[in-house]
């Protein structure tokens, strides 16, 4: 792997196009510098004041970081004086200023986010813009955002904007070769968008994530070219036992007394499932959008990876091997589809952003109220049909959780889940009528052909033979193989082990969350998990609906999901083969709108060995380490009530291999109303 290998995937930019960035920001710097002048004199300050007023623009993420390609976003952060509010002055004045310049296209204003940004084009190039309000009267030109006091007497949203450029400039600091780590971080940053785990909105990683996972592995290989630390991270990170944090130092504890990651004290920080931890005070987990669906996908894809980087170092195939595409629309059997719309283009804009922050809360709420048996694989991007104005379609991929045991006549009926979800939606503060959203079941065969390059729905050709193992894959070395071979291997794992979608529901994120004691001090050990995560899943074998309402509609049809366990002569749950599995599509009443109920569960932990790395190089011994900046992808924390409609016994049954109906019902005719 070489510069010209990156260069052909297009990850650099023009020498033309770094000259316009450059632009760009200077021209953003002198807007900031003219509009705190305005706001200082607008408030009544003297002459000298008003001359001495200033605003300074940082970068952070990519842009900083020196990973950027060609078309990415700037990520900034203005700070301003005390006196410069965020709401009335930022979102305010200067929106207006930016909104009544000829550069400045889509300007769209977030305030209300967890981390408050301002988005727009300038000149063609995106920015997002961030703003801290810091206790100074003046800004001076040389200020030093790495200075802890700056964190003193302002608000939480001025610590987390001010955190994206001080995690991203310890990253700098911490990693023993930059231009190394910076080569390795375009390597993964390329892999994890075309195996679609690039995403931080949707609970997979974003920018800083993935920053964070390579400079980790810099750390412990400090003499090793990119290629090798592609290799190793990919082995690392195939064996690391979740939650076990990455961190990049030890964390730090201030004076200042803010609130910093730390899962002996913090309840809510024993709850999440991959930390990845900031390495600036205070620090924080940066990954907690991740579930325990998009975990297992990420886990499988660290698997893949490993086992095509051996390969590659047994001269069996070439890089391009691991950079193939993920076919998201061979992977399953089974998907649901979200389509949303609005009447005008900002309208569009507005609700995407937030139907698009929402959307990794129906994972979690499918997750909780199926026990984690039915598991989802969101799609980190979104696709439109042409022949359809102001509309948007969102796709997750639908599986069962691996090793689940199999009960007769249990059903689980997620219209309740959906229609949660829908209410949680359309709670937006700007809601208007036009905007609406629409949910519903598809099955592989028949996805819209919209979402394929061209509008070619491509002619997949699979056979008896077909697997999901690396090795074939290597040999095929096509993306439709890949997920061929995945789905060979969820077969192989269900005839050995029995699986089925029959447990009881239950309303818990995860584990136990008093048992997770790390050591925080050094290298991780004697860590405690919420469950020990596999490598593969299961599908469903066969989901499938009708509807009565339009896509246009929005009444939200609820999908049910049915299953039952008929006794197949005398044959044991292990070896019944899969295409007994029968599907039965239908649109079904369900009697006085009952469903199955779901109970409150928290699973038990077990005490593991956590994965340690000796650290060599230079004699420096490197901790994981946590630091606590957000992403701009990342939103708040999001916490699920516990549902309790319906609660009801299930007797335990013999064991067998179920059949599956899933029946998407509208909630009006379960309830006999009419729509």
């Amino acid at each position: 792997m070489d510069y010209q290998f990156l260069a052909d995937a297009g990850l650099y930019e023009s020498h033309e196009e770094a000259i316009k960035r450059e632009e760009v920001l200077g021209r953003l710097d002198q807007t900031v510098k003219l509009w705190v002048k305005n706001v200082s004199r607008a408030k009544g300050y003297n002459d000298a004041m008003v001359h001495e007023a200033n605003a300074k623009i940082f970068t952070f993420g990519s842009y900083r970081l020196g990973v950027h390609g060609p078309g990415a976003d700037i990520d900034t952060l203005c700070v301003g004086p005390k006196h410069a509010s965020r709401n009335e002055d930022f979102f305010g004045e200067l929106h207006k200023m930016l909104l009544e310049m000829p550069e400045v296209q889509e300007l769209h204003s977030v305030p209300d986010a967890h981390v408050p940004v301002m988005k727009f084009k300038f000149s063609g190039v995106s920015v997002d813009l961030l703003y801290a309000n810091v206790s100074l009267w003046l800004i001076p030109e040389d200020l030093d955002i790495s200075q802890e006091s700056l964190l003193q007497n302002v608000d939480d949203q001025t610590v987390r904007s001010l955190n994206g450029c001080r995690v991203t400039d310890q990253i700098l600091r911490l990693v023993p070769n930059i231009q190394t780590f910076r080569t390795t971080l375009r390597c993964m940053r390329l892999w994890a968008k075309r195996r679609g785990v690039y995403s931080n909105v949707t609970g997979f990683l974003g920018g800083i994530n993935w920053a964070l996972l390579v400079a980790r592995i810099c750390q412990l290989y400090p003499n090793a070219l990119p290629s090798m630390l592609v290799s190793r991270f990919f082995r690392v990170y195939n064996l690391w036992r979740w939650p076990n944090p990455v961190m990049l130092c030890p964390i730090q504890e201030n004076s200042l007394g803010l609130s910093f990651w730390d899962p002996r004290r913090n309840y809510k920080d024993r709850l999440h499932l991959m930390p990845i931890i900031t390495p600036a005070y205070p620090c924080m987990n940066s990954s907690y959008n991740v579930s325990t669906s998009t975990l297992r996908v990420m886990m499988e894809e660290f698997q893949r990876g490993n086992e095509i980087c051996e390969a590659i170092e047994a001269n069996k195939v070439s890089w391009d091997a691991l950079f193939e595409p993920f076919a998201f629309f061979e992977a399953y059997k089974n998907y649901l589809q979200i389509d949303i719309a609005a009447e005008t283009d900002e309208d569009l804009m507005n609700w995407k952003g937030w139907v698009e922050s929402r959307i990794r809360l129906l994972t979690l709420k499918i997750e909780r109220d199926t026990n984690g048996v039915l598991q989802c694989h969101p799609h980190p991007g979104e696709f439109s049909d042409k022949s359809k104005p102001f509309h948007h379609s969102y796709f997750m991929g639908l599986r069962r959780k691996q090793g689940s045991s199999p009960q007769e006549g249990e059903q689980f009926d997620i219209r309740m889940t959906v229609e949660d979800f829908k209410r949680d939606v359309y709670a937006y503060s700007f809601w208007k009528p036009s905007m609406w959203i629409h949910v519903c079941h598809v099955k592989r065969k028949d996805i819209p052909v919209f979402v394929f390059p061209g509008g070619v729905r491509p002619n997949y050709v699979r056979s008896a033979s077909e697997g999901r193992s690396v090795q074939k894959s290597l040999r095929s070395n096509s993306p439709q193989a890949d997920a061929a071979m995945m789905r060979k291997r969820r077969k192989h794992d269900d005839h050995s082990r029995g699986f089925s979608l029959t447990e009881s529901s239950s309303t818990t994120m995860c584990s136990d969350a008093t048992s997770f004691e790390p050591n925080l001090g050094g290298t991780i050990s004697n860590v405690k998990f919420p469950e020990d995560i596999p490598h593969n899943g299961t599908e469903i074998p066969g989901l499938s609906t009708t509807f009565g309402a339009s896509s246009g509609s929005l009444a939200m049809e609820k999908p049910v999901i049915e299953l039952s366990s008929p006794i197949l002569g005398h044959q044991s749950p292990s070896k019944i083969p899969d295409d007994i599995v029968g599907v039965q599509l239908k649109s079904e009443t369900l009697e006085n709108g009952d469903s199955k109920g779901i109970k409150p569960f928290v699973s038990s932990t077990e005490e593991e060995q956590a994965l340690g790395v000796a650290t060599a190089g230079n004699g420096a011994d490197f901790c994981s380490t946590i630091p606590t900046n957000r992403d701009l992808e990342e939103l708040e924390p999001l916490e699920l009530p516990v549902t309790t409609h319906g609660l009801s016994n299930t007797s335990n049954v013999q064991t067998q291999k179920p059949v599956i109906r899933f029946s998407f019902t509208s909630l009006a005719k379960a309830t006999g109303n009419s729509a």
